[in-house]
């Protein structure tokens, strides 16, 4: 059975890249009917928060990745990386090392002056240590490394870059397991994956120089290896790694500025992989058309104006009702009145095929919910002496109407109109005006059937000098 997961470090939110993968790494579990793993690498002390957990989970709600087992918090398996850290002792293939950080320190600096790429120099192997008289420091608590092989190549087939070997000469021991017991990221994340049984390994391409590394380790530990896939970068449109300046933020802003998640996730799949021409696709297709062999090798440029156009189609097809549920708090919380006006389904129906965002929804709404009042430069611009003749009888004949509906409505303007020998924004313009306090609205008579009779009339009567 494929199980995939998703390992997040909790020392910030949530962001693009990180939900891209997860995204990458639930599609394909659910594609193959496996499982979907959800693992938290919180043994940064200094910076792992639990308020970066909350994100992360909050993030992966909003997004719809639901997982199948977990979340597991490395810090809670402290003594299973102790035991295999004996069993890596026992077998050979670890060490302790007493080199103190100023020891280090200067290795490195000598290194750097002799020209040389800075490593570790196996000082404290058991050979060396023996050769060079080196004997524990009395109550000094040492680093578990591993013992990297010498000779030969260590070799893994990426799903997505193909076959990479890298010489072991180019790796040194690296430390497996820090003197207060907390697994380094190389270590905790092979004993992870081999303890959850994990089959497929997604993650972004800033891993590929760990690999090898954690090949080695588990080869030492005798595990048949996962396969690996590493997914491109995302950059921003001037081709840099993706950052704040370019949108990079917590996943969970994009709900406050009015994206829907399916959006989110539809644009996030298309960042770095494709199915034939398809621009629009559901969770649903996504999981059956998922794989990696069409994830691209280059990076991937977030364009937020592409994000924008892909939520405004989400947007023109979905249910009113349900959008209506998510416009309903932000006209609220901008200080609008829903009881005062029409119903918000039928508004929104009006209104979505306009608009990007869920915000910018909420705002075209706003003009049912909420007295709004011309400024004096647009009432002079639209409402004079000249028209206030047709808006009284415009006042007249909507109040002789039988029926407050749209064809109706229409053909009264057109009366109207055709009597006062005016087009229809010579009309529609100050009507608006008059009613909504704006110059631009969708089509006349859809808005004011929705504005209701009473408020129109009385409107009309405030404006044309009755």
């Amino acid at each position: 059975m494929i199980r995939t997961r998703f390992a997040p470090s909790p020392t910030g939110y949530l962001h693009l890249g990180g939900a891209r993968t997860a995204l990458y790494s639930w599609a394909y579990a659910r594609r193959h009917g496996g499982k979907f793993i959800l693992r938290i690498e919180d043994t940064d002390l200094e910076r792992s928060t639990e308020a970066s957990v909350q994100a992360i989970l909050d993030g992966m709600r909003w997004l719809g990745l639901d997982w199948d087992e977990g979340p597991f918090f490395q810090m809670q398996r402290l003594a299973r990386y102790r035991e295999v850290i004996e069993q890596l002792l026992r077998d050979g293939h670890a060490y302790p090392c007493y080199a103190t950080r100023e020891e280090l320190d200067a290795l490195r600096e000598q290194q750097r002056a002799r020209n040389e790429k800075p490593r570790y120099d196996g000082r404290w192997r058991p050979e060396n240590a023996k050769s060079r008289g080196l004997t524990p420091p009395a109550g000094a608590k040492p680093v578990i490394r591993f013992r990297n092989p010498d000779v030969g190549e260590v070799s893994f087939t990426d799903l997505v870059k193909g076959t990479i070997t890298v010489a072991n000469s180019e790796l040194d021991d690296l430390v497996l397991l820090r003197a207060d017991g907390v697994p380094t990221y190389n270590f905790g994340v092979v004993v992870d994956d081999l303890d959850m049984l994990i089959t497929d390994v997604i993650r972004g391409d800033d891993h590929v120089n760990n690999t090898p590394r954690q090949v080695n380790i588990m080869q030492a530990l005798g595990a048949q290896l996962p396969r690996f896939a590493h997914v491109p970068m995302i950059l921003g449109a001037d081709g840099e790694r993706l950052s704040k300046r370019h949108g990079a933020v917590s996943v969970m802003q994009y709900p406050e500025e009015g994206m829907l998640p399916e959006a989110m996730v539809n644009y996030l799949a298309r960042l770095g992989w494709s199915h034939g021409d398809a621009e629009l696709f559901s969770r649903d297709q996504l999981v059956e058309w998922f794989d990696l062999k069409h994830v691209s090798h280059s990076a991937a440029q977030f364009d937020p104006a592409k994000l924008r156009w892909m939520n405004h189609q989400y947007l023109k097809t979905a249910d009113s009702d349900a959008l209506a549920a998510l416009v309903a708090p932000r006209i609220e919380r901008d200080g609008g009145v829903l009881a005062d006006g029409p119903p918000l389904a039928a508004v929104v129906a009006l209104l979505k095929d306009r608009a990007e965002t869920l915000n910018a929804l909420a705002e075209s709404a706003m003009m049912f919910y909420r007295e709004l009042h011309a400024e004096a430069a647009l009432l002079a611009q639209h409402i004079n002496d000249a028209v206030r003749p047709a808006l009284r009888d415009l006042e007249a004949a909507f109040s002789a109407l039988a029926d407050w509906s749209h064809d109706p409505i229409n053909a009264a303007v057109q009366e109207v109109m055709k009597r006062h020998k005016l087009k229809m924004p010579a009309l529609a313009m100050p009507v608006r005006v008059a009613v909504f306090g704006l110059a631009q609205t969708p089509a006349l008579a859809h808005v004011l059937a929705l504005a209701g009779r009473q408020r129109v009339l009385a409107r009309l009567q405030q404006y044309s000098g009755t």
